[in-house]
């Protein structure tokens, strides 16, 4: 599916890139030579009925102790990475009604509505900005009614009127078959309803992204988005596999953990490896990612960048949209660093070639069917 692009370039941008490509004081500007970036930061992508920023930003981390150390006191902080993203054109944030652990079940949902609530620069701005959250498959969700049930509470948790885009978290074909045609005509009523602009899924495999795409059809319900694991360490066959099914039915691929959780971020190695859950992954996956990680190095030095931006802008080369959690200052406007140009054809050839001489990949989520 071809990326089509909304774009708004202000005169005087296109007069610094004139006096840029001077070949001498007295030549033209060469700007039928230009090449211009494959994205700005104000540019906006289309996904079904929306119009989105090429990059979302996601936010796991906004609530959750377990795996990312989440403290109340981060708020403040995290109120101004949203602030951050906003200002600089980012209008896709990522959620889920599970996001957050314990008595913090649901924060991140809060956190966004109160950063939308409370921003206070441009009207138009902050109306334009898309959540686009999930809801959980839980086994006590058995029926439509009671997913939109939690489509109605994620819209309390938030304070506003309408979803962006409403998404099932995980596919229940594997283990609760009777479940999931409750659970599709869930959204089949969430849309309906207006309760959401659009409806997505998440952990959908191939086989059962073409079954739900053909259901919601023939209901009258277009689906939007199929958030999936996708990034250089997560680029299998199913993977692809998925990715040309949206292509070809215009379905937006949403790439989560583009960073694989940070092991594509150059930061960690065997010997530096993060405390919690995710030291156990690292310390099995990294040692096997040197191909992988120097590739990305080299690039990221060339081009004067840093690694995550070059594995992010991958993902986005490859006509996707990245969804990098973020929960620091210091996060966000290095992920804003992915936007405003786009690696060579020989850069992705390089780096999925590292890809591919890498012996370890991203463990898949467990939850996604086949």
């Amino acid at each position: 599916m071809p990326l089509s692009v909304s774009i708004s370039v202000p005169t005087a941008c296109i007069s610094c890139f004139a006096s840029s490509n001077k070949s001498t004081a007295s030549s033209p500007p060469l700007l039928k030579n230009l090449r211009f970036p494959r994205f700005w930061p104000w540019q906006k992508v289309k996904m079904g009925p929306l119009s989105v920023s090429p990059m979302g930003f996601g936010t796991w981390a906004w609530g959750n102790q377990l795996l990312w150390g989440y403290q109340e006191s981060m708020d403040s902080e995290l109120q101004q990475v949203f602030n951050i993203a906003v200002v600089n054109g980012i209008n896709l944030f990522d959620t889920a009604d599970s996001y957050g652990t314990g008595k913090l079940n649901g924060q991140s949902e809060k956190l966004l509505g109160k950063f939308i609530r409370e921003f206070e620069g441009n009207k138009q701005v902050q109306d334009n900005i898309v959540i686009a959250t999930k809801f959980a498959a839980y086994p006590w969700r058995l029926t439509p009614g009671q997913f939109v049930n939690a489509c109605k509470s994620s819209l309390d948790r938030m304070q506003i009127e309408q979803i962006g885009i409403g998404q099932l978290h995980w596919s229940t074909a594997n283990y609760a078959p009777l479940q999931e045609r409750a659970l599709w005509d869930g959204l089949v009523a969430i849309y309906d309803k207006g309760l959401v602009r659009a409806v997505g899924v998440s952990n959908y495999g191939p086989k059962q992204l073409l079954k739900i795409h053909n259901y919601l059809k023939a209901r009258g319900v277009p689906l939007c988005s199929a958030q999936v694991q996708f990034s250089l360490l997560s680029m299998g066959k199913d993977q692809m596999e998925i990715k040309n099914i949206c292509d070809s039915l215009g379905i937006r691929l949403i790439s989560y953990s583009p960073l694989g959780l940070g092991m594509l971020t150059g930061k960690y190695s065997p010997s530096n490896l993060p405390s919690g859950p995710r030291g156990l992954l690292f310390g099995q996956i990294l040692p096997g990612l040197e191909p992988l990680l120097n590739s990305l190095k080299e690039i990221a030095q060339k081009r004067r960048k840093t690694i995550p931006q070059v594995a992010i802008n991958w993902c986005i080369c490859k006509g996707t949209i990245p969804i990098p959690g973020v929960k620091s200052i210091k996060q966000a406007e290095e992920n804003l660093g992915a936007l405003g140009w786009q690696l060579t054809s020989d850069e992705l050839l390089q780096l999925e070639n590292g890809a591919l001489e890498s012996p370890q990949q991203m463990i898949q989520n467990i939850f996604q069917t086949s």
